[in-house]
C-alpha cells in the first residue's frame, strides 16, 4: 500500500493495488473465490465493518466540541451590556452603540463554538517573517515565503486538532486554505486545540489585505504580533493596532523575530526598547507572573527561541481561557468608548433647593402671595362688618348703593396678570430643566431638557386656570367663637346710645324730668364704647386673618406646585431615573456592582452613587439627588 499527501499536509492511504495485477492467474482465481465466499459467509468481515463504523462515530464524538462557557461575572457583564443597549436605543444613535452591539454579537457567536480550540492570529508587517514563523510552528511549509512582497495574500489556517471547522467558517477561511501541521510519530500534545491563522501584511499596499487583517483581528481569540529589528517601532503598528488594543494585553504576544541578524547583545537592547514602546502604548507586560502581554525574542529561520514560544502557546492554549478574556477585553474597550455618554462630569440631579426655587417661581406666577393678602383682607373686612357699629355699616351700605357695585373696590382679585405671563413660566421651566441636566452627558442632558420643555408647553394655561379659580368668590371665612359676644356688646353700645337719646329727647319736650347727666352719660358710653369695641375686634382679628391668608396662600402654592410637578418635574424625574438605570447597567458592564443604600430625606433606595427618594413626585418618587463619580 502506498501513501499520498492531501491538501491538509497529512497522510491518507492510497487505493490498494488490484490482486489480479500482482498475483498469478491461478492464485488470483482462488483469491477471488475465497473473497466471494468470505463476503457471503465470513462474519469476521461484517464485524470489521461494524467496528470501523463505530470507530468513526467514536472519533466524531470525541472531536465534537462543546460550546464555550463564560463564567458568571462575564455573563453578568454581557447581560448588563445587552440591557444597557436596549435602554439606550431611544437616547443614543446607532453609531454610538455600534461597537457595543458588535461585541454582543461576537460574544454570542463565539459562545456557540468550540471551547477546546483557541484561535491565534499571526500578524505582522511586510518582511517581518511572520509566515516563516507560522511554518516553523506548523513544522511544514504551509505559507509561502520569499522576497516578493506581499507574500501572504489571504489568511491561512492550521489546526492542531479536529473540530475547528465551525470556527474557521466563522473566520470565512475556505477549505482550500485550511491545513494540518506535520504529524510526526509523537505529535506535540501541548498545542492540541491550537488554531493558527497566518494573516496578510497589515501594511500591505493592497487594500483588501489590510481589510482581511482588520476583520480577522476582531474575530480571533489572541494575536501574535511579529516585529523585526528594523520596523518594531513603526508608527502604523503602534498607533493603529497596538495602542487601541492595549486592553487586550492578556491575549497578546509580541515576538521580536530575526534576532539572528543582530550581533552580540543587540537583541537584548532591541527587546528592552520594544518593551519600553509597549509600555508607552499602555500595554501591560506579563512579567513576574503578572497578567499581560508576552514579549519574546526569537529567530524563526534558525529556530532559536521558537521552543520558548511553543511552551508559552502550549500553556496559553491549555488554559482554554483566551476566548473569554478576549470577550472581556472587548467589553472593556466598548465601555471606554461609551464613557462620554454614561459618565457624568460632576454630581448630578435635581436638588431640593432647585425644586423649592421652581415652586417659588410658579407660586409667584400664579399670584399665591396676592391671593393670601386678599384672603386676609377679606377676613378682616368680615370682622369689621360683624363687629362694627351699625351706623358705620349703614353708611357703607349707603355709599355702596350710591356709587353702584361696579365702582366697588375688588380686593378679592388674588393674582397679578403680569405674574402669570407666559415668559415668566417658560423661564422657570428652562431654569429647572438646566438645573436637572447639569452634569449629565450630552444625550441624557438633552433628553431632560426636552422632557421639561414638553411639560412646560401647557403649564401657563394651567396656572391661569388656577388663578381664575382662586379669584372666584369663596365661602364666607370662618368666624371665631368671640364674634357673637362682640356683636352683643356692640348691640348693647348701640342700645345705650338709643336709650340715652330717647331719654334726652323726652327731657327736651318735657315728658321726662330734667336731668341731663344720666342721658348724656348713656349716650357718651354708647358713642365711645362702639368704636372701642370695633377697634378691639380689629386687633383681635389680626391673628386669625393672617392665618387665614397664609392658609389660602399655602393652598394656592400647593396647587401650583402640584401642577408644575405633574407637568414638568415628573417627566424630568422619569428621565433621571432612566439615566440611573442605564448608569447602573454601565457600572455592571465595568464589573462594578453598585451598593444599595437608603435614600436621604424620606423612604427610597439608591444604587451606587445615586439617591432617589419617594417623597413628593407621585408615582415616580422624588429625585432628591443623583450623584455619581466620574470614572
Amino acid at each position: 500500500m502506498t501513501a499520498v499527501t492531501d491538501h491538509t499536509g497529512g497522510q491518507e492511504p492510497a487505493e490498494p493495488v488490484a490482486a489480479a495485477e500482482t498475483e498469478p492467474p491461478e492464485q488470483a482465481e482462488v483469491t477471488e473465490a475465497a473473497e466471494a465466499e468470505e463476503t457471503v459467509w465470513d462474519d469476521g468481515l461484517i464485524a470489521r465493518r461494524v467496528a470501523a463504523e463505530e470507530e468513526i462515530r467514536a472519533r466524531e464524538e470525541a472531536y465534537h466540541s462543546r460550546g464555550l462557557t463564560y463564567d458568571a461575572p462575564l455573563r453578568a457583564r454581557l447581560d448588563a451590556m445587552r440591557e444597557l443597549v436596549g435602554l439606550s436605543r431611544t437616547r443614543l444613535d446607532g453609531r454610538t452603540l455600534a461597537e457595543a452591539g458588535r461585541v454582543l454579537d461576537q460574544a454570542a457567536a463565539r459562545r456557540g463554538l468550540s471551547e477546546r480550540h483557541t484561535v491565534v492570529a499571526v500578524a505582522g508587517a511586510t518582511g517581518s517573517g511572520k509566515s516563516t514563523l507560522f511554518n516553523t510552528l506548523a513544522g511544514v511549509a504551509i505559507s509561502d515565503t520569499g522576497v516578493r512582497r506581499p507574500t501572504t495574500a489571504a489568511p491561512l489556517a492550521c489546526s492542531w486538532s479536529d473540530g475547528a471547522a465551525a470556527l474557521l467558517d466563522r473566520l470565512e477561511i475556505p477549505g482550500r486554505l485550511r491545513r494540518r501541521p506535520l504529524q510526526g510519530p509523537d505529535p506535540d500534545p501541548r498545542l492540541a486545540g491550537l488554531v493558527l491563522i497566518d494573516l496578510p501584511d497589515h501594511d500591505s499596499a493592497a487594500v483588501e489585505h489590510r481589510e482581511h487583517v482588520d476583520r480577522m483581528l476582531k474575530l480571533v481569540d489572541a494575536v501574535i504580533w511579529v516585529v523585526d529589528p528594523e520596523k518594531y517601532g513603526d508608527a502604523v503598528l503602534h498607533e493603529r493596532y497596538l495602542r487601541p488594543l492595549a486592553g487586550h494585553a492578556e491575549v497578546t504576544f509580541v515576538v521580536l523575530n530575526q534576532t539572528d541578524r543582530l550581533p552580540g547583545d543587540s537583541a537584548d537592547l532591541v527587546l528592552d526598547d520594544l518593551r519600553r514602546l509597549l509600555d508607552e502604548d499602555g500595554i501591560a507586560l506579563g512579567e513576574h507572573g503578572e497578567p499581560g502581554a508576552t514579549v519574546l525574542a526569537l529567530s524563526a529561520l534558525t529556530g532559536d527561541g521558537v521552543g520558548e514560544l511553543r511552551d508559552a502557546l502550549g500553556q496559553f492554549v491549555a488554559e482554554r481561557g483566551a476566548a473569554a478574556r478576549r470577550i472581556s477585553a472587548d467589553l472593556d474597550a466598548a465601555a471606554r468608548q461609551l464613557k462620554p455618554v454614561y459618565a457624568p462630569g460632576r454630581r448630578i440631579g435635581l436638588s431640593e433647593r432647585a425644586r423649592e426655587e421652581f415652586t417659588d417661581r410658579l407660586s409667584e406666577a400664579v399670584g399665591a402671595g396676592a391671593a393670601g393678602e386678599a384672603a386676609e383682607r377679606s377676613w378682616r373686612r368680615g370682622a369689621s362688618k360683624a363687629c362694627g357699629t351699625p351706623w358705620l355699616r349703614l353708611w357703607r351700605w349707603y355709599e355702596a348703593q350710591r356709587t353702584g357695585p361696579a365702582a366697588a373696590p375688588d380686593d378679592s382679585a388674588p393674582v397679578d396678570e403680569e405674574a402669570t405671563a407666559r415668559q415668566r413660566v417658560e423661564q422657570a421651566v428652562r431654569t429647572v430643566g438646566d438645573e436637572a441636566a447639569a452634569g449629565l452627558p450630552a444625550p441624557w442632558a438633552q433628553a431632560v431638557r426636552d422632557a421639561a420643555a414638553r411639560g412646560g408647553e401647557g403649564l401657563p394655561e394651567a396656572l391661569d386656570e388656577l388663578a381664575v379659580s382662586a379669584a372666584l368668590p369663596a365661602r364666607k371665612p370662618p368666624r371665631p367663637g368671640w364674634w357673637p359676644m362682640a356683636v352683643l356688646v356692640q348691640a348693647l353700645m348701640t342700645l345705650l346710645q338709643v336709650v340715652g337719646g330717647i331719654w334726652l329727647f323726652g327731657q327736651v319736650v318735657g315728658v321726662a324730668e330734667p336731668n341731663l347727666t344720666a342721658p348724656v352719660l348713656l349716650m357718651m358710653a354708647g358713642i365711645v364704647g362702639g368704636p372701642c369695641v370695633e377697634w378691639a375686634c380689629r386687633m383681635a382679628a389680626r391673628g386669625p386673618a393672617r392665618r387665614y391668608g397664609q392658609e389660602a396662600e399655602r393652598k394656592l402654592r400647593e396647587a401650583a406646585a402640584a401642577c408644575g410637578r405633574q407637568r414638568v418635574l415628573d417627566p424630568v424625574a422619569s428621565e433621571l431615573l432612566r439615566y440611573r438605570e442605564v448608569r447602573e447597567q454601565y457600572m455592571k458592564v465595568l464589573g462594578v456592582v453598585p451598593s444599595v443604600m437608603g435614600g436621604s430625606g424620606g423612604s427610597g433606595v439608591g444604587t451606587g452613587a445615586f439617591s432617589v427618594g419617594s417623597g413628593a413626585v407621585g408615582s415616580l418618587g422624588r429625585v432628591t439627588e443623583l450623584s455619581t463619580t466620574s470614572r
